[in-house]
C-alpha cells in the first residue's frame, strides 16, 4: 500500500508565487534556460539550471554550478521570497489548460516504494541524467522538481480534495502560456489524517513524468541511509515530493516523430515499402489520427493517413501501443530506426506543438514526420502493472508542473 505523506513545505510567499514557478528544468537546454531566466531574478529555473548564472565557458556540470543552486535557494529562503510552512500538511494543486482542470495532492513519497514497486514505473532511465539531478538534490538538500504520479481515482481522496477546494486558495494566477495554477492549503489535521489513510489503502501509484528526478531522488534517499547507518525510516530524506492525480482527470498528448531520411530510398521505393503493413491514403491537408491503429505522415510536402494492418495489432500491453507498431513495422525495418534512444537520424516532438512544427521540422533538417493517436493512460497503468516498459517518448503530459511552487529539504 501506498505510503503518501504531509511534509514540511518551503513555497513562495504570495506576493512571489507567479514569478518563482517555472516550468521543468528539463524542458530547455542550456540556451533557452538563459532566455527564460533573463529579466527574471525570482525564477526558480536560476535554481534548478544554475549553469545560466554562468558565462558559456564554464561547464554545466562543473561543482560551482551546483553550489550556485544551494546558494541561491538559501539566499531566497534568507530573503523572504520562499516561507517555511510550520507543520507538515499537504497540498491540493489544480491545473487549468483551456478550460479543462486536473487537481493533484502534493505530498511526500516513501523511497521504499519505489524499491519494493509500489510505486510502478514504465520507463528505463539513464544514468547520465540521473547523475546530474542526484547532484543538484544532493547539493542544495531539498526536493525542488516534483515527481508527477498517478493512481487510480479514489472516493475518499475526492472528498477531502472537494472540501479543501471549497476554501480560499494559497496562489491562484496564470502563467504566461496561459496556463491556471491554483494551491490550496490543507490545515485541518483531521482532513490530513483521511488523505493519508485513504492513500495508505491505495495499492499502487504510477509515475506519469518524471522517471529521472524520481530515480535521482531515491538514490540521493539510498545515499543518505548509507551515511546515517542509525536511520529510522522517517527522517525526510526517505522520502521525495511528489503532486498524484487521479487517472480519470489526466490527459495524455501525442509524441510525434521526424526521420531525417529514407535510409537510401526514393520516395516511391519507400511509400511502396511503408504499403507492406500499411494502408496508405493521401490526404488534402495536415493529419491527425483519431483512433488507435492509425498514423498521419508528411512526405514530399504532403499528408498520408497511414492504417495498420490486422497483422500489426497485438494485445500484448506493450506491443499494442501505436508507438510500438510504428516502431517494430516502419521505424525499425523501413528506416532503419534500431534504437531510438540513441539514434541521432529520429528526433521526438510533443504534440502540444502541433502539426505545423512537424511541417518545419521537414522542410528546415528532417524528411518524413509521422503524427501519432496518444497513447491513453489506461495503457500506461496496464504496462506498469504488467512490470514492463513502453517505448521511448510514448507519453506527452500537459499541462505541465511548475517547479519553485513547493520544496521538501532532506533534513
Amino acid at each position: 500500500m501506498a505510503a503518501v505523506k504531509p511534509f514540511l513545505c518551503i513555497r513562495p510567499n504570495r506576493e512571489a508565487a507567479d514569478k518563482v514557478a517555472a516550468l521543468p528544468y528539463d524542458v530547455y537546454n542550456r540556451r533557452e534556460a538563459c532566455a527564460a531566466v533573463a529579466g527574471n531574478p525570482l525564477s526558480f529555473l536560476n535554481i534548478d539550471r544554475p549553469e545560466t548564472q554562468f558565462p558559456d565557458d564554464v561547464d554545466t556540470y562543473d561543482d560551482r554550478v551546483y553550489g550556485k543552486a544551494r546558494e541561491l535557494l538559501d539566499g531566497r529562503i534568507a530573503d523572504g521570497t520562499f516561507v517555511e510552512d510550520g507543520q507538515e500538511c499537504y497540498y491540493i494543486y489544480r491545473l487549468t489548460m483551456d478550460g479543462r482542470a486536473q487537481t493533484g495532492i502534493v505530498a511526500c513519497c516513501s523511497i521504499d516504494d519505489y524499491v519494493d514497486g509500489v510505486i510502478k514505473k514504465h520507463e528505463n532511465t539513464r544514468e547520465d541524467k540521473e547523475i546530474d539531478r542526484i547532484r543538484h538534490v544532493d547539493t542544495t538538500n531539498a526536493h525542488t522538481g516534483p515527481i508527477f504520479l498517478a493512481y487510480r481515482a479514489d472516493r475518499a481522496v475526492n472528498r477531502v480534495v472537494d472540501e479543501v477546494t471549497a476554501g480560499d486558495p494559497l496562489y491562484d494566477f496564470v502563467s504566461e502560456d496561459g496556463i491556471g495554477h491554483t494551491v490550496w492549503k490543507v490545515e485541518d489535521p483531521q482532513q490530513n489524517g483521511r488523505i493519508e489513510a485513504a492513500f495508505a489503502a491505495i495499492p499502487a501509484t504510477y509515475i506519469a513524468d518524471g522517471h529521472h528526478r524520481a530515480a535521482s531522488a531515491v538514490k540521493v534517499g539510498l545515499k543518505r541511509r548509507e551515511e546515517n547507518p542509525g536511520y529510522t525510516g522517517e527522517e525526510p530524506f526517505n522520502y521525495f515530493l511528489s503532486v498524484l492525480f487521479p487517472d480519470e482527470q489526466l490527459m495524455i498528448l501525442p509524441y510525434n516523430r521526424v526521420v531525417k531520411d529514407l535510409n537510401g530510398m526514393d520516395e516511391a521505393g519507400f511509400l511502396a515499402a511503408v504499403g507492406e503493413h500499411f494502408t496508405v491514403e493521401k490526404m488534402d491537408g495536415p493529419y491527425a489520427p483519431d483512433e488507435k491503429g492509425l498514423f498521419g505522415m508528411y512526405l514530399g510536402g504532403s499528408w498520408y493517413k497511414l492504417a495498420a494492418g490486422a497483422e500489426c495489432r497485438s494485445y500484448d500491453p506493450v506491443k499494442g501501443l501505436d508507438v510500438s507498431i510504428l516502431q517494430d513495422r516502419l521505424l525499425g525495418p523501413v528506416l532503419g530506426i534500431g534504437d531510438p534512444r540513441t539514434d541521432k537520424r529520429i528526433d521526438f516532438i510533443g504534440g502540444i506543438r502541433g502539426l505545423g512544427e512537424l511541417e518545419r521540422r521537414v522542410k528546415e533538417d528532417m524528411t518524413v514526420a509521422f503524427s501519432m493517436y496518444p497513447t491513453s493512460i489506461k495503457e500506461l497503468l496496464n504496462v506498469a502493472d504488467a512490470g514492463l516498459l513502453m517505448p521511448p517518448k510514448s507519453t506527452w503530459f500537459e499541462p505541465k508542473l511548475r517547479s519553485g511552487l513547493f520544496i521538501h529539504r532532506l533534513g
